[in-house]
């Protein structure tokens, strides 16, 4: 624990604020670029942006005073409810962009995909918490109830959030007692059936990819959004355009910059310097989450720290890598700080229960 001493604050009344404060000021800089972003389009997707954050905030607070280990026994049915939504929203569904992704709620579009993060960590967090001996049917068992709901994300489709199922399901495996040669396994298996995957991509997906590889190929057409990423970042310079005067991002040549580009966004308006800012923040509340992996005094605590610490890390590099055109892009986007009400109530949720969890650790014996 010495090692992650930088990181613990002494705190009244048991709670880290650092947990809270580092995702708020990454909200308040969303919300700040978002208005720079649609002030002159659509304002309305500010003020959306600022009832979900309270919203959100309601949501965390409530879970970090109820005792996380009530959510251990609802796991199974929380599972039951997202494989529910998920069938739902392929039904029934609200379509947009080539994509049934959303429950239409009249005030609120709800996006089961994003919920189903957390709830799916909950479920493997128990599951891994109760078991000491893996037997072959225990993982056979464990992969379909995992690979379900993945699939259904699949056909949405949404392989970004697929990816980042897939990858928690990897974290947690690799963190358990499972033999490690089942993991390795599983990986060998995800490069052996690659080609087979290929086949059953979406055109658009398969774009994406040979976008990345060769971004030249079609500079107007699957290449113009990284292209345009990559100008936008490019143009903000050390210090930034300014918020609200970045040239790319008002004259309209970065699409989706208040969701899948807003780091392009972000960096036109505040430069390399906003840019770090933004990145140290953000690898501080990766490592004060996995600080707190160590400090949880019972094992449905330690996955779920350690198990969220690995779902924010992938999302951040996936969303900046292909703001810089390392990645493909998958349309994940950046925690706490792209437009989107689902995804800042599934984040703000799960800051509630890490709360949960450092605010009992000391009462918790094994």
């Amino acid at each position: 624990m010495s090692r992650f001493r930088l990181f613990k604050f002494k705190l009244p009344y048991g709670i880290d604020w650092s947990l809270y404060l580092v995702p708020l000021l990454l909200s308040i800089l969303g919300v700040v670029i978002i208005y720079s972003v649609t002030y002159s389009t659509k304002p309305a997707t500010m003020v959306a942006q600022i009832i979900y954050l309270f919203f959100s905030l309601a949501i965390a607070i409530f879970l970090t005073f109820l005792d996380y280990r009530t959510l251990r026994g609802l796991s199974f049915f929380l599972y039951l409810i997202i494989v529910g939504l998920l069938i739902f929203v392929l039904v029934f569904g609200s379509h947009s962009y080539g994509a049934s992704r959303w429950i239409d709620l009249g005030v609120f579009k709800l996006q089961p995909s994003e919920l189903a993060k957390i709830i799916i960590l909950l479920f493997l967090a128990r599951f891994f918490a109760e078991k000491e001996e893996f037997k072959t049917t225990d993982i056979l068992l464990l992969l379909g109830i995992v690979g379900l709901p993945i699939a259904l994300i699949l056909l949405q489709p949404d392989f970004g959030t697929a990816m980042v199922i897939f990858i928690l399901l990897l974290t947690m495996l690799a963190f358990s007692k499972v033999p490690k040669f089942i993991l390795i396994g599983l990986l060998l298996a995800m490069v052996i059936f690659a080609p087979v995957g290929w086949h059953f991509l979406k055109t658009y997906q398969k774009q994406r990819i040979t976008t990345f590889i060769n971004p030249s190929q079609d500079p107007y057409g699957s290449g113009y959004n990284v292209t345009q990423a990559k100008i936008t970042v490019g143009s903000g310079g050390l210090f930034g355009q300014g918020i609200g005067k970045g040239t790319q991002i008002q004259l309209n040549f970065l699409p989706v910059a208040q969701t899948d580009f807003i780091f392009a966004s972000i960096a036109e308006s505040l430069g390399f310097v906003g840019s770090t800012i933004l990145i140290i923040l953000m690898i501080f509340l990766i490592t004060r989450v996995v600080s707190l992996a160590r400090l949880a005094k019972d094992a449905f605590g330690f996955y779920i720290a350690i198990g969220w610490a690995m779902v924010l890390a992938f999302q951040i590099f996936v969303n900046i890598g292909m703001n810089l055109g390392i990645m493909p892009v998958t349309g994940i986007p950046l925690p706490f700080v792209s437009s989107g009400g689902s995804s800042l109530l599934t984040n703000f949720a799960a800051i509630g229960i890490l709360q949960s969890i450092y605010l009992r650790h000391r009462k918790i014996t094994f």
